[in-house]
Protein backbone atom coordinates (compact mmCIF):
# COMPACT_ATOMS: atom_id res chain seq x y z
CA UNK A 1 0.00 0.00 0.00
CA UNK A 2 1.26 3.48 -0.92
CA UNK A 3 1.92 5.89 1.94
CA UNK A 4 0.90 9.55 1.83
CA UNK A 5 3.63 12.19 1.62
CA UNK A 6 3.62 15.93 2.12
CA UNK A 7 6.68 17.49 0.48
CA UNK A 8 7.26 21.13 1.44
CA UNK A 9 9.92 23.84 1.06
CA UNK A 10 11.03 22.44 -2.30
CA UNK A 11 12.10 24.44 -5.34
CA UNK A 12 9.63 23.08 -7.88
CA UNK A 13 10.69 22.99 -11.55
CA UNK A 14 7.72 22.31 -13.80
CA UNK A 15 6.30 23.50 -17.14
CA UNK A 16 8.82 26.30 -17.55
CA UNK A 17 8.38 27.67 -14.03
CA UNK A 18 10.56 27.57 -10.92
CA UNK A 19 8.86 28.30 -7.60
CA UNK A 20 9.08 27.52 -3.91
CA UNK A 21 6.39 25.05 -2.87
CA UNK A 22 5.54 21.40 -2.67
CA UNK A 23 3.06 18.61 -3.26
CA UNK A 24 0.76 16.29 -1.38
CA UNK A 25 0.89 12.66 -2.55
CA UNK A 26 -1.80 10.11 -1.76
CA UNK A 27 -2.96 6.85 -3.37
CA UNK A 28 -0.05 7.05 -5.81
CA UNK A 29 -1.21 10.39 -7.23
CA UNK A 30 -0.34 14.06 -6.90
CA UNK A 31 -3.37 15.29 -4.97
CA UNK A 32 -2.24 18.87 -4.47
CA UNK A 33 0.43 21.26 -5.77
CA UNK A 34 1.04 24.37 -3.68
CA UNK A 35 3.37 27.35 -3.41
CA UNK A 36 5.12 28.33 -0.19
CA UNK A 37 3.09 30.81 1.80
CA UNK A 38 -0.13 29.16 0.67
CA UNK A 39 0.60 25.63 1.78
CA UNK A 40 -2.28 23.81 3.43
CA UNK A 41 -2.21 21.98 6.72
CA UNK A 42 -0.58 18.56 6.68
CA UNK A 43 -3.28 15.96 5.91
CA UNK A 44 -3.80 13.32 8.57
CA UNK A 45 -1.43 10.40 8.25
CA UNK A 46 0.89 12.03 5.71
CA UNK A 47 4.64 11.74 6.20
CA UNK A 48 6.22 15.18 5.99
CA UNK A 49 9.36 15.59 3.88
CA UNK A 50 10.96 18.97 4.42
CA UNK A 51 12.85 19.40 1.15
CA UNK A 52 14.70 22.40 2.58
CA UNK A 53 15.65 23.87 -0.80
CA UNK A 54 15.99 20.64 -2.78
CA UNK A 55 14.69 20.84 -6.35
CA UNK A 56 11.53 18.85 -7.09
CA UNK A 57 11.03 17.71 -10.68
CA UNK A 58 8.82 15.19 -12.50
CA UNK A 59 10.42 11.78 -12.87
CA UNK A 60 12.49 11.41 -16.04
CA UNK A 61 10.93 9.36 -18.87
CA UNK A 62 13.65 7.59 -20.89
CA UNK A 63 12.30 6.61 -24.30
CA UNK A 64 15.25 4.43 -25.34
CA UNK A 65 16.90 1.73 -23.24
CA UNK A 66 18.22 -1.79 -23.73
CA UNK A 67 17.81 -3.71 -20.48
CA UNK A 68 18.85 -7.02 -22.14
CA UNK A 69 16.10 -9.27 -20.84
CA UNK A 70 15.30 -11.90 -22.02
CA UNK A 71 18.33 -13.70 -23.40
CA UNK A 72 21.24 -11.38 -22.63
CA UNK A 73 21.04 -11.20 -18.87
CA UNK A 74 24.78 -11.69 -18.36
CA UNK A 75 25.00 -8.00 -19.37
CA UNK A 76 21.94 -6.57 -17.60
CA UNK A 77 18.36 -7.36 -16.64
CA UNK A 78 15.12 -5.57 -15.91
CA UNK A 79 15.65 -5.58 -12.15
CA UNK A 80 19.25 -4.31 -12.04
CA UNK A 81 18.88 -1.65 -14.71
CA UNK A 82 15.51 -0.34 -13.49
CA UNK A 83 17.10 -0.04 -10.05
CA UNK A 84 19.97 2.01 -11.52
CA UNK A 85 17.42 4.10 -13.42
CA UNK A 86 15.44 4.88 -10.26
CA UNK A 87 18.64 5.92 -8.47
CA UNK A 88 19.19 8.33 -11.37
CA UNK A 89 15.75 9.93 -11.13
CA UNK A 90 14.32 7.97 -14.08
CA UNK A 91 10.83 6.75 -13.18
CA UNK A 92 9.71 5.37 -16.57
CA UNK A 93 11.50 3.70 -19.48
CA UNK A 94 10.74 2.35 -22.95
CA UNK A 95 12.77 -0.74 -23.80
CA UNK A 96 14.00 -1.99 -27.16
CA UNK A 97 13.14 -5.25 -28.98
CA UNK A 98 16.62 -6.57 -29.85
CA UNK A 99 16.67 -9.13 -27.06
CA UNK A 100 16.82 -12.94 -27.46
CA UNK A 101 14.35 -13.83 -28.80
CA UNK A 102 13.75 -10.63 -30.74
CA UNK A 103 10.39 -9.05 -29.93
CA UNK A 104 8.79 -9.60 -33.34
CA UNK A 105 5.42 -11.09 -32.36
CA UNK A 106 2.62 -9.90 -30.10
CA UNK A 107 3.05 -13.02 -27.98
CA UNK A 108 6.74 -12.30 -27.35
CA UNK A 109 5.92 -8.65 -26.64
CA UNK A 110 3.43 -9.61 -23.93
CA UNK A 111 5.98 -11.97 -22.40
CA UNK A 112 8.26 -8.96 -21.88
CA UNK A 113 5.43 -7.06 -20.20
CA UNK A 114 5.03 -9.94 -17.77
CA UNK A 115 8.75 -9.74 -16.98
CA UNK A 116 8.45 -6.00 -16.44
CA UNK A 117 5.54 -6.43 -14.04
CA UNK A 118 7.48 -8.99 -12.01
CA UNK A 119 10.87 -7.28 -11.90
CA UNK A 120 10.93 -3.57 -12.73
CA UNK A 121 11.21 -0.95 -10.00
CA UNK A 122 10.35 1.76 -12.57
CA UNK A 123 7.36 2.12 -14.89
CA UNK A 124 7.88 0.40 -18.21
CA UNK A 125 6.87 0.01 -21.82
CA UNK A 126 8.32 -2.20 -24.54
CA UNK A 127 8.62 -1.51 -28.25
CA UNK A 128 7.25 -3.90 -30.84
CA UNK A 129 10.12 -4.83 -33.15
CA UNK A 130 10.06 -4.63 -36.94
CA UNK A 131 11.66 -6.98 -39.45
CA UNK A 132 11.50 -7.41 -43.20
CA UNK A 133 8.57 -9.80 -42.88
CA UNK A 134 6.45 -9.22 -39.76
CA UNK A 135 4.03 -6.51 -40.92
CA UNK A 136 1.03 -8.65 -39.89
CA UNK A 137 2.29 -8.68 -36.30
CA UNK A 138 3.08 -4.95 -36.37
CA UNK A 139 -0.45 -3.95 -37.35
CA UNK A 140 -1.88 -5.84 -34.36
CA UNK A 141 -0.06 -3.49 -31.94
CA UNK A 142 -2.36 -1.67 -29.52
CA UNK A 143 -1.30 2.02 -29.54
CA UNK A 144 -2.90 2.64 -26.14
CA UNK A 145 -0.70 0.00 -24.47
CA UNK A 146 2.59 -0.03 -26.45
CA UNK A 147 5.03 2.87 -26.79
CA UNK A 148 5.86 2.33 -30.46
CA UNK A 149 7.29 0.27 -33.31
CA UNK A 150 11.09 0.09 -33.45
CA UNK A 151 12.79 -0.06 -36.86
CA UNK A 152 16.53 -0.53 -37.28
CA UNK A 153 17.26 1.28 -40.56
CA UNK A 154 20.89 0.33 -40.03
CA UNK A 155 22.37 -2.78 -38.42
CA UNK A 156 22.77 -2.59 -34.67
CA UNK A 157 23.17 -4.97 -31.76
CA UNK A 158 20.88 -7.92 -32.41
CA UNK A 159 20.94 -7.94 -36.24
CA UNK A 160 17.42 -6.59 -36.79
CA UNK A 161 18.21 -4.60 -39.92
CA UNK A 162 15.15 -3.73 -42.01
CA UNK A 163 16.63 -3.15 -45.46
CA UNK A 164 13.84 -4.20 -47.83
CA UNK A 165 12.38 -1.00 -49.36
CA UNK A 166 8.99 -2.66 -49.82
CA UNK A 167 8.93 -3.73 -46.16
CA UNK A 168 9.80 -0.19 -45.06
CA UNK A 169 7.03 1.24 -47.22
CA UNK A 170 4.53 -1.13 -45.59
CA UNK A 171 5.72 -0.34 -42.07
CA UNK A 172 5.53 3.42 -42.61
CA UNK A 173 2.14 3.12 -44.28
CA UNK A 174 0.44 0.67 -41.92
CA UNK A 175 2.03 1.09 -38.48
CA UNK A 176 -0.82 1.81 -36.05
CA UNK A 177 1.32 3.97 -33.78
CA UNK A 178 4.58 5.89 -33.51
CA UNK A 179 7.52 4.50 -35.50
CA UNK A 180 10.92 4.99 -33.81
CA UNK A 181 13.94 4.51 -36.05
CA UNK A 182 17.67 3.93 -35.75
CA UNK A 183 19.05 5.63 -38.86
CA UNK A 184 22.37 4.61 -40.42
CA UNK A 185 22.80 3.54 -44.04
CA UNK A 186 24.28 0.05 -44.04
CA UNK A 187 25.68 0.16 -47.59
CA UNK A 188 27.71 3.29 -46.76
CA UNK A 189 28.96 1.72 -43.53
CA UNK A 190 30.05 -1.47 -45.32
CA UNK A 191 31.88 0.58 -47.93
CA UNK A 192 33.73 2.47 -45.21
CA UNK A 193 34.61 -0.81 -43.46
CA UNK A 194 36.17 -2.18 -46.66
CA UNK A 195 38.35 0.92 -46.98
CA UNK A 196 39.48 0.73 -43.36
CA UNK A 197 40.16 -3.01 -43.51
CA UNK A 198 42.44 -2.48 -46.51
CA UNK A 199 44.41 -0.02 -44.42
CA UNK A 200 44.38 -1.60 -40.94
CA UNK A 201 43.16 -5.18 -41.25
CA UNK A 202 40.86 -6.50 -38.52
CA UNK A 203 42.17 -4.33 -35.68
CA UNK A 204 40.98 -0.88 -36.72
CA UNK A 205 41.81 1.89 -34.22
CA UNK A 206 38.67 2.99 -32.40
CA UNK A 207 39.20 6.64 -33.40
CA UNK A 208 38.02 5.68 -36.90
CA UNK A 209 34.61 4.55 -35.63
CA UNK A 210 32.96 7.89 -36.54
CA UNK A 211 34.45 7.67 -40.00
CA UNK A 212 33.06 4.17 -40.52
CA UNK A 213 29.64 5.01 -39.10
CA UNK A 214 29.88 8.35 -40.79
CA UNK A 215 27.93 11.57 -41.04
CA UNK A 216 26.94 10.55 -44.57
CA UNK A 217 25.57 7.21 -43.35
CA UNK A 218 23.45 8.95 -40.73
CA UNK A 219 22.11 11.72 -42.95
CA UNK A 220 21.31 9.42 -45.86
CA UNK A 221 19.23 7.13 -43.64
CA UNK A 222 17.54 9.91 -41.64
CA UNK A 223 16.60 11.69 -44.87
CA UNK A 224 15.06 8.48 -46.20
CA UNK A 225 13.05 8.00 -43.01
CA UNK A 226 11.72 11.57 -43.19
CA UNK A 227 10.85 11.08 -46.86
CA UNK A 228 8.89 7.91 -46.06
CA UNK A 229 7.12 9.57 -43.13
CA UNK A 230 6.08 12.56 -45.20
CA UNK A 231 4.82 10.28 -47.96
CA UNK A 232 2.67 8.17 -45.61
CA UNK A 233 1.95 10.76 -42.88
CA UNK A 234 3.68 8.44 -40.39
CA UNK A 235 4.19 9.50 -36.80
CA UNK A 236 8.00 9.26 -36.92
CA UNK A 237 10.52 9.61 -34.11
CA UNK A 238 14.21 9.53 -35.06
CA UNK A 239 16.38 8.23 -32.26
CA UNK A 240 19.86 9.34 -31.12
CA UNK A 241 20.88 12.04 -33.61
CA UNK A 242 24.66 12.29 -33.77
CA UNK A 243 25.42 14.85 -36.51
CA UNK A 244 24.87 18.56 -37.01
CA UNK A 245 23.81 18.08 -40.62
CA UNK A 246 20.74 16.06 -39.58
CA UNK A 247 19.31 19.11 -37.80
CA UNK A 248 18.16 20.53 -41.13
CA UNK A 249 15.59 17.73 -41.35
CA UNK A 250 13.61 18.98 -38.36
CA UNK A 251 11.22 21.85 -37.74
CA UNK A 252 11.04 24.06 -34.66
CA UNK A 253 8.17 26.22 -35.92
CA UNK A 254 5.52 23.68 -34.88
CA UNK A 255 4.53 22.97 -31.24
CA UNK A 256 5.60 19.50 -30.12
CA UNK A 257 1.98 18.46 -29.64
CA UNK A 258 1.40 18.91 -33.38
CA UNK A 259 4.65 17.52 -34.77
CA UNK A 260 4.43 14.39 -36.92
CA UNK A 261 8.23 14.05 -37.11
CA UNK A 262 10.30 14.35 -33.93
CA UNK A 263 13.89 13.70 -32.91
CA UNK A 264 16.00 12.97 -29.87
CA UNK A 265 19.60 13.27 -28.81
CA UNK A 266 21.30 11.07 -26.23
CA UNK A 267 23.37 12.22 -23.29
CA UNK A 268 26.61 10.75 -24.66
CA UNK A 269 26.29 12.71 -27.90
CA UNK A 270 25.94 15.91 -25.85
CA UNK A 271 28.89 15.10 -23.57
CA UNK A 272 31.66 13.28 -25.45
CA UNK A 273 33.38 14.00 -28.77
CA UNK A 274 35.89 12.25 -31.01
CA UNK A 275 38.98 13.34 -29.05
CA UNK A 276 37.66 11.24 -26.14
CA UNK A 277 38.26 7.97 -28.03
CA UNK A 278 41.96 8.23 -27.15
CA UNK A 279 41.13 8.22 -23.43
CA UNK A 280 38.06 5.97 -23.32
CA UNK A 281 38.36 3.74 -26.39
CA UNK A 282 35.58 1.17 -26.81
CA UNK A 283 33.87 2.40 -23.65
CA UNK A 284 32.38 5.21 -25.74
CA UNK A 285 31.79 3.06 -28.80
CA UNK A 286 28.12 3.61 -29.66
CA UNK A 287 26.00 3.31 -32.78
CA UNK A 288 25.58 5.95 -34.11
CA UNK A 289 29.13 6.96 -33.31
CA UNK A 290 30.16 9.89 -31.16
CA UNK A 291 31.46 12.39 -33.68
CA UNK A 292 33.23 15.77 -33.65
CA UNK A 293 33.21 18.51 -31.04
CA UNK A 294 31.37 20.66 -33.60
CA UNK A 295 28.67 18.00 -33.95
CA UNK A 296 28.33 17.78 -30.17
CA UNK A 297 28.00 21.54 -29.78
CA UNK A 298 25.55 21.92 -32.66
CA UNK A 299 23.38 19.14 -31.26
CA UNK A 300 23.09 21.06 -28.01
CA UNK A 301 22.14 24.20 -29.92
CA UNK A 302 19.55 22.18 -31.86
CA UNK A 303 18.13 20.97 -28.55
CA UNK A 304 17.93 24.50 -27.16
CA UNK A 305 16.26 25.69 -30.38
CA UNK A 306 13.66 22.88 -30.19
CA UNK A 307 14.71 21.21 -33.42
CA UNK A 308 15.51 18.25 -31.16
CA UNK A 309 12.66 17.34 -28.85
CA UNK A 310 13.91 14.78 -26.31
CA UNK A 311 17.03 13.82 -24.36
CA UNK A 312 17.35 10.04 -23.80
CA UNK A 313 20.08 7.56 -22.87
CA UNK A 314 20.17 4.61 -25.30
CA UNK A 315 21.35 2.74 -22.19
CA UNK A 316 22.94 -0.42 -23.65
CA UNK A 317 25.26 -2.31 -21.28
CA UNK A 318 27.94 -4.80 -22.24
CA UNK A 319 30.39 -6.61 -20.00
CA UNK A 320 33.89 -5.29 -19.41
CA UNK A 321 35.29 -8.37 -21.12
CA UNK A 322 33.21 -7.67 -24.23
CA UNK A 323 34.22 -4.00 -24.32
CA UNK A 324 37.92 -4.80 -23.98
CA UNK A 325 37.93 -6.66 -27.30
CA UNK A 326 39.34 -5.43 -30.61
CA UNK A 327 37.30 -3.06 -32.77
CA UNK A 328 35.04 -5.53 -34.59
CA UNK A 329 34.56 -7.82 -31.59
CA UNK A 330 33.75 -5.05 -29.10
CA UNK A 331 29.99 -4.37 -29.19
CA UNK A 332 28.58 -0.86 -29.36
CA UNK A 333 26.69 0.67 -26.47
CA UNK A 334 27.16 1.63 -22.85
CA UNK A 335 25.28 2.07 -19.57
CA UNK A 336 23.83 5.51 -18.78
CA UNK A 337 20.53 5.53 -16.84
CA UNK A 338 22.07 6.15 -13.40
CA UNK A 339 24.13 9.10 -14.60
CA UNK A 340 22.09 10.75 -17.36
CA UNK A 341 20.27 13.30 -15.21
CA UNK A 342 23.39 14.24 -13.18
CA UNK A 343 25.26 14.72 -16.50
CA UNK A 344 22.56 17.00 -17.89
CA UNK A 345 22.51 18.94 -14.62
CA UNK A 346 26.26 19.33 -14.96
CA UNK A 347 25.63 21.11 -18.27
CA UNK A 348 23.22 23.32 -16.32
CA UNK A 349 25.94 24.12 -13.79
CA UNK A 350 28.22 25.07 -16.67
CA UNK A 351 25.62 27.54 -17.94
CA UNK A 352 24.98 25.56 -21.13
CA UNK A 353 21.29 24.79 -20.53
CA UNK A 354 18.66 25.96 -18.06
CA UNK A 355 17.22 23.61 -15.47
CA UNK A 356 13.76 24.32 -16.92
CA UNK A 357 14.99 23.08 -20.31
CA UNK A 358 16.49 19.92 -18.78
CA UNK A 359 13.10 19.12 -17.24
CA UNK A 360 11.29 19.97 -20.48
CA UNK A 361 13.45 17.66 -22.61
CA UNK A 362 13.77 14.74 -20.18
CA UNK A 363 10.34 14.75 -18.47
CA UNK A 364 7.68 16.77 -20.31
CA UNK A 365 8.67 16.19 -23.94
CA UNK A 366 8.77 12.37 -23.80
CA UNK A 367 5.30 12.42 -22.24
CA UNK A 368 3.99 14.72 -24.99
CA UNK A 369 5.82 13.00 -27.84
CA UNK A 370 4.59 9.52 -26.91
CA UNK A 371 1.27 10.72 -25.42
CA UNK A 372 2.06 9.02 -22.13
CA UNK A 373 -1.07 9.01 -20.01
CA UNK A 374 -0.97 11.33 -16.98
CA UNK A 375 2.77 11.32 -16.34
CA UNK A 376 5.71 13.62 -17.01
CA UNK A 377 4.35 16.71 -15.24
CA UNK A 378 3.74 17.89 -11.68
CA UNK A 379 -0.04 18.21 -12.01
CA UNK A 380 -2.90 17.36 -9.71
CA UNK A 381 -4.35 13.97 -10.64
CA UNK A 382 -1.15 12.80 -12.35
CA UNK A 383 0.92 9.82 -11.18
CA UNK A 384 3.32 10.86 -8.44
CA UNK A 385 6.51 10.11 -10.40
CA UNK A 386 8.92 12.61 -8.86
CA UNK A 387 12.56 13.23 -8.02
CA UNK A 388 14.15 15.45 -5.42
CA UNK A 389 17.61 16.75 -6.30
CA UNK A 390 20.35 18.43 -4.30
CA UNK A 391 22.10 20.69 -6.80
CA UNK A 392 24.99 21.27 -4.38
CA UNK A 393 26.09 17.77 -3.37
CA UNK A 394 29.37 16.93 -5.16
CA UNK A 395 30.09 13.25 -5.66
CA UNK A 396 32.21 11.12 -7.96
CA UNK A 397 31.31 8.07 -10.02
CA UNK A 398 33.23 5.10 -8.62
CA UNK A 399 33.07 1.35 -9.00
CA UNK A 400 31.49 0.94 -5.57
CA UNK A 401 28.56 3.25 -6.35
CA UNK A 402 27.81 2.03 -9.89
CA UNK A 403 24.57 0.04 -9.90
CA UNK A 404 24.63 -1.36 -13.45
CA UNK A 405 24.99 -5.13 -13.64
CA UNK A 406 27.95 -4.68 -16.00
CA UNK A 407 29.79 -2.82 -13.20
CA UNK A 408 31.29 0.04 -15.21
CA UNK A 409 30.39 3.48 -16.53
CA UNK A 410 31.86 5.76 -19.22
CA UNK A 411 31.63 8.42 -16.49
CA UNK A 412 33.96 6.53 -14.13
CA UNK A 413 35.91 9.12 -12.12
CA UNK A 414 33.65 12.00 -13.18
CA UNK A 415 32.62 14.39 -10.41
CA UNK A 416 29.02 15.61 -10.58
CA UNK A 417 27.69 18.53 -8.57
CA UNK A 418 24.09 17.26 -8.33
CA UNK A 419 22.73 14.28 -6.41
CA UNK A 420 19.31 12.65 -6.71
CA UNK A 421 18.19 12.21 -3.10
CA UNK A 422 14.63 10.84 -3.47
CA UNK A 423 12.77 9.11 -6.29
CA UNK A 424 9.03 8.44 -6.11
CA UNK A 425 7.45 5.93 -8.50
CA UNK A 426 3.64 6.06 -8.47
CA UNK A 427 3.80 7.78 -5.08
CA UNK A 428 6.06 5.08 -3.65
CA UNK A 429 9.38 6.29 -2.23
CA UNK A 430 11.45 3.78 -4.15
CA UNK A 431 14.84 5.42 -3.52
CA UNK A 432 16.15 7.63 -0.73
CA UNK A 433 19.81 8.56 -0.30
CA UNK A 434 21.24 5.25 -1.44
CA UNK A 435 18.53 3.03 0.05
CA UNK A 436 15.82 1.26 -1.95
CA UNK A 437 12.32 0.19 -0.98
CA UNK A 438 11.52 -2.63 -3.41
CA UNK A 439 8.17 -3.56 -1.86
CA UNK A 440 6.27 -2.12 -4.85
CA UNK A 441 7.06 -2.54 -8.55
CA UNK A 442 6.52 -0.07 -11.39
CA UNK A 443 3.46 0.00 -13.64
CA UNK A 444 2.87 -0.51 -17.34
CA UNK A 445 2.74 2.82 -19.16
CA UNK A 446 -0.48 3.67 -20.93
CA UNK A 447 -0.91 6.10 -23.80
CA UNK A 448 -3.63 8.56 -24.79
CA UNK A 449 -4.00 7.24 -28.32
CA UNK A 450 -6.89 5.53 -29.99
CA UNK A 451 -6.50 1.71 -30.29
Amino acid sequence: MNKSYYIRNAIVVNEGMVFSGGVYIDEGLIKMVFISGEQPEVPNGAEVIDANGLHLIPGVIDDQVHFREPGLTHKADLYTESKAAVAGGITSFMEMPNTIPQTLTQELLEEKYKLGAAKSLANYSFYMGASNDNIEEIIKTDPSKVCGIKVFMGASTGNMLVDDPQALEQIFEKAPTLVAVHCEDESIIQGNIRIMKEKFGEDIPIKYHPMIRSEEACFQSSSYAVELAEKHDTRLHILHLSTACELRLFNNAIPLEKKRITAEVCVHHLWFHDADYERLGNFIKWNPAIKSMEDRDELLQGLLADKIDIVATDHAPHTLEEKENTYFKAPSGGPLVQHALPAMLELYHKGMISIEKVVEKMCHAPAICFRVKERGFIREGYAADLALIDLNYPWSVKKDNILYKCGWSPFDGQEFRSMITHTFVNGHLAYHKGEFDESLKGERLLFDRKP
